[in-house]
């Protein structure tokens, strides 16, 4: 077995987490599995990982950054505002398409942790990561496209986290049909709706 970095073996432990957690469920993915899934040793798990709690918090934080990278490169600026939160949409949407099982997984990691004595928090840090990460496309947005809201970003961070993750949760009770592109334009119309005014000069 090839001998790699912590920070690597780490990263092929996670992906190997979310492959099997995706596969089999939470409660019935076990460290051996996981192991097993990456090609490693039980003891190399142990070495990367001190705790369960520790292995779920990185595969929240994985698949969170499996879509963001392609949320952030969809909203460089296009000619309008619209049109370039319009992108950021459908470059999420395109991912939980594409990727339903890993979303799907989010919901179960959430229920596992509230319900899983001392792993509240995980629940909790989750969601604070989706706020998180809806505040740091919503400044990087201002800052390239120069405009003000009308509400102030956490709020609108909170809005947009819970909007998104009630239109997924959708998605994957419903399935894909047509309604979903209108849903998308309806978002993007309200969210575009909140800017006051450009402060360029």
């Amino acid at each position: 077995m090839a001998r790699l970095p912590s920070a690597e073996r780490r990263r092929q432990l996670t992906e190997a987490a979310i492959r099997a957690m995706t596969r089999d469920g939470v409660p019935r993915t076990t460290t051996r599995s996981i192991a097993a899934e990456a090609g490693v040793s039980l003891s190399v798990f142990h070495y990367c990982f001190a705790s369960k709690q520790e292995l779920i918090e990185s595969v929240i934080t994985t698949i969170t950054g499996h879509y963001v990278a392609l949320v952030r490169e969809a909203i460089r600026p296009r000619e309008t505002l619209r049109e370039t939160v319009r992108a950021g949409f459908q470059a999420y949407w395109d991912h939980v398409s594409a990727h339903p099982g890993e979303h799907m997984l989010t919901y179960e990691l959430t229920q596992y942790a509230l319900r899983e004595p001392g792993f509240e928090h995980l629940a909790r840090r989750q969601y604070e990561m989706y706020c998180d990460t809806y505040t740091e496309l919503i400044d990087h947005l201002r800052r390239t496209m120069d405009f003000e809201l009308t509400v102030p970003v956490p709020v609108l961070a909170r809005y947009l986290a819970a909007m998104t993750d009630g239109l997924t949760l959708n998605f994957l009770v419903l399935g894909d049909d047509t309604t979903w592109t209108n849903i998308l334009d309806t978002i993007t119309d309200h969210v575009s709706g909140l800017v006051r005014e450009e402060v360029r000069p």
